[in-house]
């Protein structure tokens, strides 16, 4: 299967039967991961990570499979030579780690979602032992899913919001019977899920293209006070408009406009919250409006009420 060290960024907070919980830190946040032992060979994980990146000492072993589910956020993954794809909320990557770095990228800082391992050399015999005469096997799947290298991407597909969505809210006393239940359930799903005859090839971008436009978006946050344009952009970090906003909307998740919009926002509730020196006026310079008037109004559009009644309802 995987193995862990506690090591570097991880290590082991808890253990109990059947549970480990691993918390991670470095310079950006820190996140957890819950893992569960289902039976002999799966292995099913909840992660909820708070931070830009994470080094992973995960050690994938030779025949293991792979099932993630993006329940919030975005995860950066590598789906060509030398170029990455996202996957977003309501996303399902499969894959068989064979393009697995330890180097794990979180676009909007928080990634949360769940994650099932199956050790191919062990799992069906651990599935059959569960529910005799149990129809699906788990390394049949992984040919099914990932013919190539590459991690194969299923999005939104309402099913997986079923199966996934009860697995975040389940009562203690029956956890892991009801996750064993539901494991079964998503292989059962995953056989008869027909895979169209076209696959769509997902929007990935060059690692040159990914770097740029992350540059992009820290020199935004740093130059927060200042109106640059896009054109002002493309030209600074040598990229192509349009290349530009395909691969920010790729990385982000959201237009150049609307991320700096929502960042811009959420900077200023925390100078509204701890800085009560300072005058809506003063903040609204501070990220970038000269009219207090149109801070105002962009700030209600985000935080649903105005800088004064959020200052307010905060004493």
């Amino acid at each position: 299967m995987e193995t862990y060290r506690n090591e570097g960024q991880m290590q082991c907070l808890a253990k109990s039967e059947g549970c480990s919980v691993f918390r991670m830190e470095n310079a950006t946040g820190e996140g957890t991961i819950a893992m569960y032992e289902l039976f002999p060979g799966v292995m099913l994980g909840f992660n909820d990570f708070h931070m830009d990146y994470f080094d992973s000492e995960f050690v994938p072993q030779k025949h293991v499979f792979c099932i993630d589910h993006c329940r919030e956020g975005r995860m950066q993954y590598v789906a060509d030579e030398d170029a990455y794809a996202y996957v977003e909320a309501g996303d399902l990557k499969l894959d068989r780690r064979l393009t697995h770095t330890g180097h794990f990228e979180f676009p909007l800082a928080h990634y949360h979602g769940a994650m099932i391992c199956f050790d191919l050399e062990t799992a069906d015999a651990g599935l059959a032992a569960q529910m005799k005469g149990f129809p699906v096997s788990a390394a049949a799947i992984c040919r099914k899913f990932c013919e190539g290298k590459y991690p194969r991407v299923l999005h939104g597909h309402p099913m997986v919001e079923h199966i996934f969505g009860e697995l975040y809210a389940v009562p203690e006393q029956i956890r892991i019977p009801y996750f064993k239940l539901k494991v079964m359930e998503l292989l059962l799903f995953l056989e008869a899920a027909e895979l169209p005859r076209r696959i769509d090839e997902p929007a990935y971008f060059y690692r040159t293209q990914v770097e740029k436009v992350k540059a992009i978006g820290h020199y935004l946050t740093e130059h927060m006070d200042e109106n640059i344009t896009q054109r002002e952009l493309s030209e600074r970090f040598d990229i192509p408009q349009t290349g530009m906003k395909q691969c920010f909307k790729s990385v982000y998740g959201t237009s150049i406009g609307d991320w700096l919009l929502k960042y811009r926002m959420n900077r200023a509730a925390v100078l509204l919250r701890e800085d009560r020196e300072k005058n809506v006026a003063e903040i609204a310079g501070m990220v970038g409006y000269d009219s207090p008037s149109k801070f105002a109004m962009a700030f209600k559009r985000v935080m649903q009420m105005s800088p004064v009644e959020y200052r307010n309802a905060i004493r």
